[in-house]
């Protein structure tokens, strides 16, 4: 974790002129205290005519003069020191603190040359000789108290990290492939939750700057295919970057930041240095880029988006401005999306995710529970770490975990997405063998870093009349405590959709549409069927069709009319879309399967008719006169006993039996 950084150089000058102004020097040869007066003064009085920044190289030369005068200066090996951090030159400042610590092994007062090598020895990666100074730094009698509370973190960064190398992680991470990756940098990736489209940013030359534009790859079988640029509408002049795709891949939210002239470009507005836009795929075309409605963005800067797959809640950087405020430090925040489809005032995760450091890139797994994020401040390999924290049933986040070596290392990580399936990541890096600068790496995520797996099912929802398709707008529960868990939307265009189905849970899927009856689905995933993906049309019937809907989620007790608290969702479902449609009245009916006798079956299938028409009277308070109900029997089956008997296996039959095994509803007046 590098904390030797220029906040201002001038104050930092300061501060090393300060520190080492002693009324005595150590050397008593004045030729060499004369040069090293000359070297602290020097790069506060002119500056480096290559970088226009202070001129430490000319007080280098100075001490190295002083130095060859007196070689057991230790206060200009310090001062040395000093000036190669700030030169970013860290093996050389090692050996200048060295050196001090060779000549006189007690000259440091308030421990700091210790502190200084263990910090440096941490960037290097060089842990056993990090953790031996700052035990030297924190043991000592009069220990700059400062530095102690950062003494140690360094401390047990040093620890952790001698660990992690003893216990490596599994990781062998693979190109993405000439598809995604070029001679440019690419990175922040974000992936649909179908894994079958990844989008990224990448940096292209620009005159002499960097544009950086999104751009789109496809998987084919295990290939990524070429990559296509986002239309011109969404890739401006400006720069866009870190973007987060909808699991259905079309809502994105990205960030733009302003110019040299504050402007974020051609029709947009923000509020502050980095704003969040928002775009919508209709059909094939994206609409102009917004900032995103509500009060996420404000007048600090908001940054790398992350977009839970329920389409409502959003996780985010924000990094704070002002007087006072420690620009090095930026944190993790979350908004939801309120009815009105705007975003509400961001919440601050609490401090068991967020430290007095910088954490980045965080990414909300599709299951919407598990967190992955960077951080300079848990205890990590150096620099910036990757870790995982998952939320329990009361919302309070875990520990988070450091994916461990060498998943991290002493340079800095961020920038990981996990596949809906949990089992690869993906992330960017510079290593060797890559096409050039940034890739875009895949990796198999150990089992004990991954979320709950999620599935998903895809489809189109149609007018059954016409065939047209249809916007519809989809909610899906958890049956056992009536979450809401995704709220989505079909393609106004083509009616397709694709909503994500966190495993080991039952779930009610409620679609709507204005004009069109209810429509319910249920899916349960409580157990394993070897089966990741589900695809399904969905007719939607006119509310001037007679045609019944079936109420796929309605449960009673084994041959009884007794309706077990899993039907609620349902039935509350049932009673919102009556609410909303105050003039509407409904038949409800039930229909049995052709096993046992038929009189038997006729007085189950009314019965449990009336026990719904009882529970929409007496909990939903549903007048009276709005509902009817009638028992079918085995008379109207969906499957009929002569194609049942055609099925191969009993498992084909016995569903098939519980298709024709259903509670209905039509719509009997308007």
């Amino acid at each position: 974790m590098n904390r030797i950084q220029r906040t201002g150089l001038f104050v930092v000058i300061f501060m090393i002129i300060s520190n080492l102004s002693f009324a005595q020097f150590s050397s008593k040869n004045k030729k060499a205290t004369k040069l090293f007066k000359q070297a602290q003064l020097v790069p506060t009085q002119q500056l480096d005519p290559t970088t226009r920044m202070p001129d430490f190289k000319a007080g280098l030369e100075l001490i190295d003069k002083a130095l060859k005068k007196d070689p057991n200066f230790w206060e200009a090996y310090v001062l040395r020191g000093e000036y190669h951090i700030n030169l970013r030159d860290k093996s050389s400042a090692i050996e200048d603190f060295e050196n001090a610590l060779r000549v006189s092994p007690n000259h440091s007062r308030t421990g700091m040359t210790f502190y200084r090598l263990a910090d440096l020895y941490l960037d290097q990666g060089s842990y056993d000789k990090a953790l031996t100074n700052i035990k030297s730094f924190i043991n000592h009698p009069n220990a700059n108290e400062e530095y102690l509370k950062s003494g140690y973190s360094i401390y047990d960064n040093a620890l952790f990290a001698i660990d992690a190398i003893k216990h490596p992680k599994p990781f062998n991470p693979v190109n993405a492939g000439p598809g995604v990756n070029t001679r440019y940098a690419e990175y922040y990736p974000t992936l649909t939750v179908t894994s079958k489209q990844l989008m990224f940013t990448r940096a292209l030359p620009f005159g002499r700057d960097i544009q950086e534009d999104f751009f789109i790859s496809l998987k084919t079988d295990t290939l990524w295919g070429e990559s296509t640029p986002m239309p011109e509408n969404v890739n401006t002049d400006h720069n866009e970057g870190a973007p987060t795709i909808s699991a259905d891949g079309r809502n994105l939210i990205f960030v733009a930041c302003t110019d040299e002239t504050g402007t974020y470009g051609e029709q947009r507005k923000g509020k502050g240095s980095c704003d969040l836009f928002y775009t919508k795929k209709i059909g094939t075309r994206w609409s102009n880029p917004t900032n995103l409605p509500g009060d996420v963005n404000s007048y600090h800067w908001e940054t790398q988006p992350s977009l839970a797959a329920d389409g409502k809640t959003l996780y985010f950087i924000r990094g704070l401005r002002g007087k006072g405020v420690d620009q090095r430090n930026s944190d993790i925040y979350v908004s939801d999306l309120n009815e009105q489809g705007k975003w509400g005032a961001a919440e601050r995760l609490s401090d068991i995710i967020n430290t007095p450091f910088a954490e980045e890139s965080v990414c909300i797994h599709p299951d919407g529970k598990t967190i992955y994020f960077a951080s300079r401040g848990h205890a990590g390999m150096g620099g910036s770490d990757i870790f995982v924290s998952q939320m329990d049933n009361q919302g309070n986040w875990s520990k988070p975990k450091n994916l461990g070596y060498p998943i991290n290392t002493k340079f800095d990580e961020n920038s990981l997405i996990v596949s809906a399936e949990g089992d690869v990541a993906f992330f960017a890096s510079d290593r060797e063998g890559g096409y050039g600068d940034l890739d875009i790496y895949y990796f198999k995520l150990p089992r004990e870093f991954q979320p709950t797996t999620t599935y998903y099912f895809d489809g189109r929802v149609y007018d059954k009349v016409t065939n047209n398709p249809v916007a519809g707008h989809f909610t899906l529960k958890d049956i056992a405590s009536g979450e809401t868990i995704i709220i989505s939307d079909a393609d106004a265009v083509t009616g397709t959709f694709t909503v994500p189905l966190p495993s080991n849970r039952q779930y009610v899927i409620e679609v709507k549409y204005e004009g069109y009856a209810m429509t319910s689905l249920g899916f349960d995933l409580t157990y394993n069927e070897n089966q990741t993906t589900y695809h399904l049309d969905i007719p939607m019937n006119p509310l001037n069709s007679n045609t019944e809907n079936v109420l796929q989620n309605i449960y009673f007790d084994l041959s009884s009319s007794n309706l077990r608290k899993e039907s609620n969702v349902e039935l509350n479902n049932l009673a919102n879309f009556l609410r909303s449609k105050p003039s509407i009245k409904i038949e409800l009916g039930g229909h049995t399967d052709t096993r046992g006798k038929a009189e038997d079956n006729q007085k189950l299938s009314a019965d449990r008719a009336k026990a719904v028409y009882n529970y929409l009277i007496q909990v939903e308070h549903i007048d009276a006169s709005r509902l009817t109900f009638i028992g079918y029997g085995e008379t109207n089956p969906i499957i009929s006993d002569q194609e049942i008997a055609k099925l191969a296996t009993e498992v084909e039959r016995e569903k098939a039996h519980q298709t024709n095994r259903r509670t209905v509803y039509k719509i009997i007046a308007q």
